[in-house]
């Protein structure tokens, strides 16, 4: 019996302590499941479809996991070119200590960050640009812990080539999601 409430004594601050916080991806700009606003979709004179500013939202992270030294950011409308999907933004090689974007940081090649290849072949953010009067596409912005340096993968990959290289590094993973819906002319 005494041996019992010794291992209980021993075992309870261990019981006590509080799990780790989560890694969580957030934004200033928009909350999880919102509606963005226009000047976060895309600006392209060329479609009739990006009617927005193309400012990047403004991004921050808390907790990284643990043994995380690059994040990388995923930017998708899986709605886009009928449910083939549209990759918006692929970015990797972001310090973890960086914290988080400013709004607008993101909507051109910055120092901050790799730029890999979008759908529109960008290495930085293009906002949603979805076609008048349909449902709101759903724009996944995921962020990815892994333990890679910061320079390990160089510029230019598409969105699936960076999936693939960071499978076995994956350390934690956070999202959130922004809704938009072009107005009707």
């Amino acid at each position: 019996m005494k041996l019992l409430a010794a291992l209980a004594l021993a075992a309870a601050p261990a019981l006590a302590q509080p799990a780790a916080k989560p890694f969580t991806l957030s934004s200033r700009s928009f909350r999880d499941g919102e509606l963005l606003k226009r000047r976060y979709a895309g600006n392209n004179p060329a479609s009739k479809n990006c009617v927005g500013e193309n400012v990047s939202p403004a991004l921050s992270w808390s907790n990284t996991p643990p043994g995380a030294t690059s994040l990388v950011l995923l930017v998708g409308d899986p709605e886009g070119r009928e449910g083939a999907g549209v990759n918006h933004f692929v970015a990797y090689g972001v310090r973890p200590e960086l914290g988080g974007f400013k709004e607008g940081a993101l909507s051109q090649p910055g120092p901050d960050y790799v730029g890999g290849k979008s759908t529109m072949a960008l290495g930085y953010y293009m906002g949603p640009c979805p076609p008048a009067g349909v449902t709101p596409h759903h724009y996944t912005f995921l962020l990815f812990a892994t333990d890679l340096a910061p320079d390990a993968l160089p510029a230019g990959l598409a969105r699936e080539e960076v999936v693939e290289r960071i499978k076995g590094h994956v350390k934690g993973v956070s999202g959130l999601v922004g809704r938009f819906v072009k107005p009707n002319p």
